[in-house]
C-alpha cells in the first residue's frame, strides 16, 4: 500500500505572519497528504534538513515578506548540493508576477499567488510527485 504523499510546509525567512500557511496545510492534509509544518523563520537550511528527516515528496513555501528571489532559490541551491532531485518544490504568497519566471528558471516548480483556490495546488502536487 502507497503511503500518502508527504508535503513539508516552510516558511523562510523573517516573515512573521503564518495564516496562509496553515490555511494551506490544513487543506493538503484533508486532501489526504501528510504534512509537516516546520512554523514561522525557517532558513532554507532548516527547511531542507527537515525535509530530508521527513521524507517529503513536496516542499511547500509560503512567503509574504519579498525576500523570495533570495530564499526559494537558496532552498534548491541546498537541495542541488544535497543531489536531491525527486522532491518537487513549490512556492507561495506575495510573488510580483515578474518574478515568476525567474524563481521557476532556479527550479522551483510552480507559484501560487494570494486567491489561488486550494483545490488547484492540492491538484498540482497530486499531478506533480515524482514517486
Amino acid at each position: 500500500m502507497d503511503r500518502p504523499i508527504r508535503v513539508l510546509v516552510g516558511k523562510p525567512g523573517l516573515d512573521g505572519h503564518d495564516r496562509g500557511a496553515k490555511v494551506i496545510a490544513r487543506a493538503l492534509r484533508d486532501a489526504g497528504m501528510e504534512v509537516i509544518y516546520t512554523g514561522l523563520r525557517q532558513t532554507p537550511e532548516q527547511i531542507v534538513e527537515a525535509a530530508i528527516q521527513e521524507d517529503v515528496d513536496c516542499i511547500a513555501m509560503s512567503i509574504l515578506s519579498g525576500a523570495h528571489n533570495h530564499l526559494f532559490p537558496r532552498v534548491m541551491e541546498l537541495l542541488k548540493e544535497e543531489k536531491i532531485d525527486d522532491i518537487l518544490v513549490i512556492g507561495g504568497g506575495v510573488v510580483p508576477d515578474d518574478d515568476i519566471q525567474p524563481l521557476k528558471d532556479a527550479g522551483i516548480a510552480e507559484i501560487f499567488t494570494p486567491g489561488t483556490p486550494t483545490t488547484t495546488f492540492i491538484n498540482y502536487i497530486k499531478e506533480n510527485i515524482i514517486r
